[in-house]
């Protein structure tokens, strides 16, 4: 039943799409799915298999089971699965289900308590201070 529900929700939206350009159809890389290569688009990507490659679209979501290795860049990230490399986005949202491994540059960031993200989360235009750079304050007596 779920299955036949999602297959009308599809057949149903790319009908709209013909009609009008204003509602966007996903393109979906299903659970079970796996891909290689690098993956372009002008629309909206939602990935719950895996992909092996880089990805560069307007809107990208990443599902509780999906997983990228590769880079992302695209105006808005949602990560709910898993993304193994770096990701230059506007927005980028984490959630708690999400595992970030590497560094994202970014305008807006929202993470959710309980998330896993290994590695720095930099805004777009602020200057990288190396660590060895940093020095402590003095706390005064």
């Amino acid at each position: 039943m779920k299955n036949l529900k999602r297959l009308i929700y599809l057949k149903f939206a790319r009908r709209l799409s013909r009609n009008s350009q204003t509602i966007p159809v996903p393109s979906i890389i299903s659970n079970n799915s796996s891909v290689e290569g690098n993956i372009e688009s002008s629309g909206i990507v939602h990935i719950d298999g895996n992909l092996n490659g880089n990805i560069h679209c307007d809107e990208l979501v990443i599902g509780v089971k999906g997983c990228i290795k590769g880079e992302v860049k695209a105006q808005n990230l949602y990560i709910y699965g898993t993304l193994e490399g770096n990701a230059d986005v506007d927005t980028i949202f984490i959630a708690k289900t999400a595992k970030l491994i590497g560094d994202s540059i970014h305008n807006v960031i929202s993470i959710e308590p309980g998330a896993y993200i290994e590695g720095r989360c930099r805004r777009k235009g602020a200057d990288v201070i190396a660590m060895s750079e940093v020095k402590p304050k003095s706390k005064a007596k």
